[in-house]
Formats: C-alpha cells, structure tokens, sequence
C-alpha cells in the first residue's frame, strides 16, 4: 500500500467500520518499513534446496530475511557473511524451500465455525453419519437444529445418498439439515421440511430443485431451493467463536504449508473474526477478502475499492455465483451428465443478472470473482466481461472465473482475450474420482486444465474451495501433476502439468490473482519472507507420494507461524 493510499485508508476507516464491522482496522498493520530496525538480517536460512520461483534466480541455497522481508538470495557461504551476532541461524541441511502456498479461493472463516459448532459427518458409512446425529440431537434442546457438513455422497460404503428416511430414523424429532461438503446441495429430514413449509406438491423455484422417489421428497435439496430452510436456521454463532474459529483453521492450513489465503466468501461477520484474530495474535495466514452480499454493497457505497487494506487484511474482488457445483453434480453443462439425459445442470443467475452485477462492480473499480463451473456458466461470464471491458475499458482489471471448471477451446482464447483469471480447483482430481463418472472421460478432457490454460500463457491460479476440496497444497501439487484419483484413475491425462508448473500455480500465479505478485509468491530480494520449508523435494520423490511429504517449517514474514511456539 502506498502512503498516499494508506493515508486515504486511514481517513475512511470510521467509514469502513460502519460498512463492514473493521472499526479500527487502520490499526492493522503488516511490513512497516519505517520501523528502527538491527543492523544485520533477523534471519539467516542456510544450506537449502530452494526453488525461488523467480525467473532471474530460479535456484538457491540460502537467505536473509529482515523486517520481515528477504533481505538477500543466493549462497550459503554470502549468506552467512550477512549474519551478526543477533541474527537467527536457520541450518536447512538440505530440506527444500519453496515460497509460501497460496490458496487462491478457499472458504477459511466459515469453515473454521463449522468445525466449532457443527456435526463433522466425514464418515463412511450412512450408519456412522446417523450415530453422529443421534448424539448431537441427544445434547440438542427440544426442537432446536441439529445441523452437520462435510457430508461426501460417494465417499460412503453404502453406495447411495442420504434419504429423508435415513435421518428421520436418526432424528425424528429436532429439524435437520445435512450440507454436502461442496455446499450447493443439503439434506433434510421431514421435521425440517414441516417448518420450512415444503410439501411434495411445491414446486422447483428458479435456480434449485426439491428432488423426489416418486411422489414424495426423498431429502435432497438443491441450490436456492434451500432458501426457505436457511431462512428459519439460525445462525448460531458469537463474534467469539468466529475468531475460535479463524483461530482454529489458520493452525490447520498454515500447518500444510499455506500462507495467504483468498476468502471467497467474507461477509462483515467474518472480516470482524479476520481482524479480531490478528489483533489477538491467532491469524497466521494473509487474506485477501472477496465480499458477497451486505459487505460488498456496504464497502461500494463508501467509495472503498479493491486492492486497500495491508499485507495482512486487503480488501479483494466480489463475488458472485452464476451455476452449481462440480463435486455435487449440479454445475450448468451444455451436454448432459451421464446417465442423467434430461439433467444439465443448475443456473443461479441469469444472463441479465450476471451483466447488471458485473457493470455495477466494474464500474465501481472492483474486481469480479464469479463462481461458473459448467461451460455455459463460463460462456455467460466472459459475455459480461467482454461487455463491459468494449463500453468502460479498464486495464489489467484481471477479473476471475471463480473453478472455470469445464471448458472448451473457443472458451480458452475468449479467456486468453479479456485477460481473466481461471481458478480452477487443484485437488479435485485426486480427492473427488468416483464423481467423475457422472462427467465421463471425455468432459474430463476439458476440466481443470492446467495445462490448457498454462499452454496460453493464461496465469491460472490455484483453489481449494475448502470445505469442498482438501485445502493441503501438497496433495494440489501430487493431483496436478498425475491427474489421478485415490484409485490410481487417471482422469484427462492431457492436462498433466509439472512439478514446476505446479509449484508456480500455488504460488506466484496466486498472488496474481489479488495484484500482489509484486510483494510476494517467490523468494526475492524485497518482497515478504513467506516461505515453507519440505523434508523432500517434490520433484525428487513418487508423484504418488507428493501428498504425504512432511511440512516442517511455515514461515510468515520472517515469524514461524507452524510449528507454534517454534
């Protein structure tokens, strides 16, 4: 941030408390360059096998990190010269150093309050799931939610989804609510269905799906067919237990290695835990925050725009979400899911609302990050880039496709023309196999194209989408590179990419994707000491054992954030 924009930042923060609950976030400060600082680098890490991701230095062995920002790169033995007697002395002895991982879309606050206060149901049985149930509703008072996430319908030995019947046996009398883990689709019992006011006989509103046996409901609700229920569920969450909870999934995620985050679904609940985390010390993660909903229009209206805040807390894109989900089989295709010919898919915006939406944010010089899977979600978002890029032409405005899932090659060069920015998710391949049946070999082809989209010289970054998809780098980096599933399928092995191609998506392409590639997402002399320390090197071991390599050090700005209290 520059000063003439911080001072900006700072007259505006009574503003910005109002919008979005930050009432002092002009405290919040990341690198301060002005600070006195020890004649010598707080930091010397020696004797490593670091890949830079910096093209003038692609390889070293050593560093110095001062005020929280690489000092020097290059030899062990100049390095060591850097060093005085107050300087830390890392020896690496020969572990591989890579720049801190970044999860380009990723879900980390209302991830870290599902942990906190709802049933974890990433079980592998339907009798396990309904055991789980059973003991929550028991500690439940009478007539309150039992509510549970991380439901995966083709991770259960049963062979089948969830029925209505199935949790009605569990819990008859408390409403229910089971959420799949990609949350576009949840389950219900009919305890729910009686408060929510659905029968049999309502009908399917626009953009989501009541689902039947028959003639009556079999439990399954998707997209915005699941505004009535969330209407009556409450939210039943403190301002406590959000930061708890921003806690919790920061020591989770900075323990795989990652370093900045970008939430891509911050309401002003969720920014309040971001700061309040970071003012108590718990926030080991940067984040950059995509707003939806209240938050956004809030920060338009008070003339506040992407890109302010600092190197810990930066206000980032919108976000908006024009189809369905990939992993829960309901994004919008222009052919048909197998097995299912009548089935194509859900819309949750219309064309005109996708154009209305990106004018309004364009114009207003935000960002755009907007959730398309399926090719005819793609199609409708690069419509209104185009559009508004042709009547208020923005440079570098780097607009998002938020999965960018299912493409084609005249979707690509549309892509490649505008100069948006894919997300796909990174380790779906591996995690999420057994639902590709339901897209076929030939669809797969055309999903998650790395290597489409890096052949283009398209900066593609990287997303988890956590809790949807694992957020561990690691098993991104193994699922990139081998396109296999956790059978050892292999699923468009035309989109392989390498280690080194992989290594570059999670991580300088990531800090693309927010206009920070500038401050980090490589080891370069002035930008911020983010780095991760890997007992092996990715390019030397099994691809199929990428995953299982052992994080031994996160470093963010100089300060070890994993292990804790290291």
């Amino acid at each position: 941030m520059t000063e003439q924009t911080r001072r900006e930042f700072i007259e505006r923060g009574a503003t910005m408390g109002a919008a979005i609950g930050l009432g002092r976030w002009s405290s919040v400060s990341g690198v301060d360059q002005t600070l006195p600082s020890s004649p010598g680098p707080e930091m010397v890490v020696l004797n490593a096998n670091i890949y830079t991701i910096d093209d003038t230095q692609p390889l070293a062995q050593a560093f110095a990190v001062k005020n929280g920002r690489f000092l020097a790169v290059g030899s062990s033995a100049d390095m060591r010269n850097l060093a005085t007697s107050a300087t830390t002395v890392l020896d690496a002895e020969g572990m591989t150093i890579t720049p801190g991982f970044i999860d380009a879309h990723t879900h980390p606050a209302y991830a870290g309050i599902f942990e906190l206060t709802q049933v974890n149901v990433d079980l592998r049985s339907i009798a396990e799931i309904q055991a789980a149930l059973r003991e929550r509703a028991r500690n439940t008072p009478a007539g309150e939610w039992v509510v549970a996430f991380k439901y995966d319908d083709t991770k259960v030995r049963d062979g089948r989804k969830l029925t209505r019947k199935d949790l009605d046996e569990a819990v008859p009398d408390h409403p229910v609510q089971v959420t799949h883990r990609g949350g576009h689709t949840s389950w219900y019992n009919s305890k729910a269905f009686e408060l929510a006011g659905v029968t049999a006989d309502t009908p399917d509103p626009p953009h989501g799906k009541f689902y039947h046996d028959g003639n009556e409901l079999n439990g399954l609700v998707a997209e915005q067919a699941n505004a009535p229920f969330e209407r009556i569920i409450p939210s039943g969450s403190t301002r406590e237990q959000r930061q708890a909870g921003v806690a919790l999934i920061s020591k989770l995620m900075t323990a795989s290695g990652l370093t900045s985050v970008h939430d891509a679904l911050t309401t002003q609940a969720y920014a309040t835990a971001y700061e309040d985390a970071y003012k108590a010390g718990e926030l080991g993660f940067r984040v950059y925050m995509m707003l939806r909903g209240a938050a956004y229009e809030d920060v338009k209206n008070s003339g506040l725009y992407t890109g302010l805040g600092d190197e810990y807390l930066r206000i980032g894109g919108v976000k908006f979400t024009a189809d369905g989900s990939a992993s829960e089989r309901t994004m919008r295709m222009s052919t048909p899911y197998i097995g299912r010919p009548d089935d194509f898919g859900i819309l949750n915006m219309t064309q005109q609302e996708v154009h209305e939406a990106v004018e309004a944010a364009h114009r207003e010089r935000f960002q755009i990050g907007i959730h398309a899977n399926g090719d005819v979600a793609i199609d409708m978002v690069l419509n209104a880039y185009e559009r508004v890029q042709k009547l208020w032409p923005r440079p570098d405005a780097r607009h998002r496709i938020e999965h960018c899932s299912l493409v084609n090659p005249d979707l690509l060069r549309r892509i490649k023309a505008v100069g948006a920015i894919p997300t796909p998710f990174y380790t779906y391949i591996h995690y999420h196999g057994n639902k590709w049946i339901e897209y076929g070999a030939e669809k797969m082809r055309w999903m998650f194209a790395h290597r489409s989209f890096i052949d283009l010289r398209i900066p593609v970054a990287a997303g988890s989408d956590y809790i949807p998809g694992p957020f561990e780098p690691l098993m991104a980096i193994q699922s990139m590179v081998t396109r296999k599933d956790m059978s050892g399928r292999v699923w468009g092995p035309n989109q392989k990419i390498t280690v080194d191609e992989a290594l570059r998506v999670c991580t300088i392409n990531g800090a693309h994707a927010s206009f920070e590639e500038n401050l980090k997402g490589s080891i370069t002399e002035g930008k911020l000491a983010d780095f991760v320390m890997l007992a092996e090197d990715p390019h030397e071991v099994d691809p199929d054992r990428i995953k299982d390599i052992e994080v031994a050090r996160t470093v963010v700005g100089g300060k070890t954030v994993y292990p804790r209290g290291d």
